[in-house]
């Protein structure tokens, strides 16, 4: 395994100098037991060690080495309690992405939710509180980038007349629960949408009949970027550009 492991370091690596990448970004969802966390920190330690060695020997800058994470260090509400390596990720990675949003969506379809809430009273899933749970377990702003979507989650609310975030739905709204951005502009516009931003979450939301849509616009995005900045993080990332076609 370490060999065919090295092996896949040494083909991505040559992968991203052919093609004039500045770096490679792991994407492990998820590491499911603290074995496999176990398994990624020592991923990490020999994919660090084959950058450095392919930077000796092109005589190049170092590639980047980043990875997308779960919105908090540790997955506390899974049945399998695990904690990510974070002085591992510390040490081998640049920085890491932090997925911070999908908190709901229509995989719960008996109530509307803010899918990228920044600030939720009545939980744990929220920005505020996966991103400090990064920084308290010893990971640097510096080294923390956060998540942005470009896309809403959706959901058929039971009554037309019960709008605010937590109301009662039925099953998963337009675009079968997931709507891209642009897809969401078009449904506030066809549909003479009622536009709402939620200052508890930092989120918005529209609603068309009982079409229901949670999302990020521009005046939430720029207020948690804001929020970002604050927490001295090193900056944030959109998932996917191609949802936005403006």
């Amino acid at each position: 395994m370490p060999f065919l492991k090295k092996s896949l370091h040494q083909f991505l690596t040559e992968v991203a100098r052919k093609f004039g990448f500045d770096g490679l970004d792991l994407d492990w969802e998820w590491p499911k037991n603290p074995k496999e966390m176990d398994d990624l920190a020592h991923l990490l330690r020999e994919w660090r060690l084959e950058i450095i060695e392919d930077a000796r020997a092109t005589e190049q800058p170092p590639l980047l080495l980043t990875a997308a994470v779960y919105f908090a260090s540790d997955f506390f509400l899974d049945a399998v309690y695990r904690m990510y390596p974070v002085a591992a990720i510390r040490k081998n990675l640049d920085w890491i992405n932090a997925m911070c949003y999908d908190y709901h969506g229509a995989w719960d379809p008996s109530a509307t939710g803010a899918q990228a809430a920044f600030f939720d009273p009545k939980s744990n899933l929220s920005s505020i509180h996966g991103l400090k749970s990064w920084l308290k377990a010893g990971m640097p702003g510096k080294q923390v980038v956060m998540g942005l979507p470009l896309y809403g989650r959706s959901w058929e609310l039971k009554d037309p007349n019960v709008t605010e975030i937590g109301a009662p739905a039925v099953k998963a709204g337009p675009g079968g629960g997931m709507l891209p951005y642009s897809d969401v502009q078009v449904f506030n516009s066809n549909y003479s949408a009622t536009v709402v931003y939620d200052t508890e979450t930092v989120s918005t939301y529209s609603f068309a009949w009982t079409s229901w849509v949670s999302y990020n616009d521009v005046a939430s995005a720029m207020v948690k970027i804001g929020l970002a900045q604050a927490l001295g993080l090193r900056g944030y990332f959109f998932w996917a550009l191609a949802y936005e076609t403006k």
